[in-house]
């Protein structure tokens, strides 16, 4: 029997995927926002698409910004476009 793969939302193009395609962004206890390449790191995550477009969204609506409540810094921007581009 095939476990089913867990679906969820990318926050930027609201379409349903896969979790491990997606890329999980965290926003932990002490409030450190962080790419979570594992999918398992503690605190509030958001799913965002590993594309490029998804990432402007992001960015440009500030997206992130209303998910945690917070002033994202441009070095959590580089960060996940580090990862998408494949250089972390």
């Amino acid at each position: 029997m095939n476990k089913k793969e867990p679906l969820r939302m990318c926050i930027a193009c609201r379409e349903m995927k896969n979790k491990k395609d997606l890329l999980r962004v965290v926003k932990n206890k002490e409030g450190k926002i962080f790419v979570d390449e594992t999918g398992k790191a503690n605190g509030r995550g958001a799913y965002i698409c590993r594309d490029t477009a998804c990432l402007e969204k992001l960015k440009k609506q500030k997206i992130l910004n209303k998910t945690f409540k917070v002033m994202i810094e441009d070095s959590v921007y580089e960060e996940i476009k580090g990862v998408i581009l494949g250089r972390n």
